[in-house]
């Protein structure tokens, strides 16, 4: 291979085939790196002297993430204080290594670790929840992020955050942008605008590896030598997600750089959808009422945990029915 077209001095390591960039192990880190910065700082997503909650799942993303967050507020200046948010979902010989690996890089870097159970929040572990997946029609990703987010909403109020980071990265937006076109949910675009958040909920959310393809945080955990999840979540290739997860992969694959391609489309047309159209034809931002059971912000009466925790008690053997 031939020399790093960044620095000059180091052989390649990396080619970005939609850029035509090769690096250096060094110069593809620091590049990710400021991806990232350009990122955070292009759409107001985190300020100096903030307590922000990283959302730790102890997959290769969210620990990659930490890491970043964490390079990032070594700098000069006031400092952020990182706490990490890490969801136990319960699910058997899965979750337990990848906690073990956000519980030790949370020991290197010196972070503040902060577990939350579905089994504590709800009394039920995802594996208890889909005791009757024969029965079910939605799939189990669909689900379980249900639970996850009103998790992680409980688990930032209990650190105190100002703000919690996930580790969504590039292939995961264009993927949920692809899925609510093909599930006809418009409305929905618009909450998807990486700019814009609903000040009803505890804390409000941000993406900072929005723009960084998927393929490229693994690298930058291999590089890293950062330990991560090595078994796949027994319930991820369930749904239409991975079907457009395949799709997109096999179009990146014979066309380098469409996966940008589609993320500023879906970026220009969020911005366009989230801020309404005072004409009328436009879509409304997104609202919320207090649902009418537990109280938590909901986009309609009863919010999708409270209705999705009765369809569980509903029809699963741990009811006691």
């Amino acid at each position: 291979m031939g020399d790093c077209t960044r620095c000059g001095e180091r052989p390649s390591y990396y080619t970005r085939r939609y850029s035509g960039e090769s690096l250096c192990a060094a110069c593809f880190k620091e590049t990710t790196v400021e991806k990232v910065r350009r990122t955070i700082s292009k759409y107001g997503m985190l300020s100096r002297g903030e307590r922000v909650g990283v959302a730790v799942s102890g997959g290769k993303d969210s620990l990659t993430l930490l890491r970043i967050l964490h390079e990032l507020n070594s700098g000069s200046g006031p400092k952020s204080e990182l706490v990490a948010l890490t969801v136990d979902e319960g699910v058997a010989g899965y979750r337990d290594e990848a906690i073990d690996h956000a519980r030790a890089l949370c020991e290197e870097l010196g972070v503040e670790h902060v577990l939350v159970s579905y089994g504590e929040l709800f009394g039920f572990s995802l594996d208890q929840a889909l005791d009757w997946k024969d029965d079910r029609e939605l799939s189990s990703c669909s689900m379980c992020g249900v639970f996850r987010r009103r998790a992680i909403d409980e688990a930032a109020v209990k650190a105190k955050v100002d703000v919690v980071a996930t580790a969504h990265n590039l292939d995961d937006y264009i993927q949920t942008f692809l899925m609510n076109l093909l599930h006809g949910d418009v409305e929905r675009l618009g909450w998807l605008d990486p700019s814009t958040y609903d000040d009803n909920f505890p804390v409000r959310r941000v993406k900072p590896l929005t723009e960084v393809y998927e393929e490229e945080i693994a690298l930058y955990a291999y590089i890293s030598k950062i330990p991560f999840q090595s078994v796949s979540c027994p319930y991820m290739h369930e749904g239409l997600r991975s079907d457009v997860r395949d799709y997109l992969n096999e179009l990146e694959a014979k066309h380098p750089g469409m996966k940008n391609v589609l993320l500023r489309s879906a970026l220009d047309v969020t911005s366009k959808l989230s801020k309404g159209d005072p004409s009328g034809d436009g879509v409304a931002p997104k609202t919320t009422v207090p649902c009418g059971k537990c109280g938590k912000p909901s986009s309609m009466g009863v919010c999708g945990v409270c209705r999705m925790t009765e369809v569980v008690w509903q029809h699963t053997k741990y009811s006691g029915k």
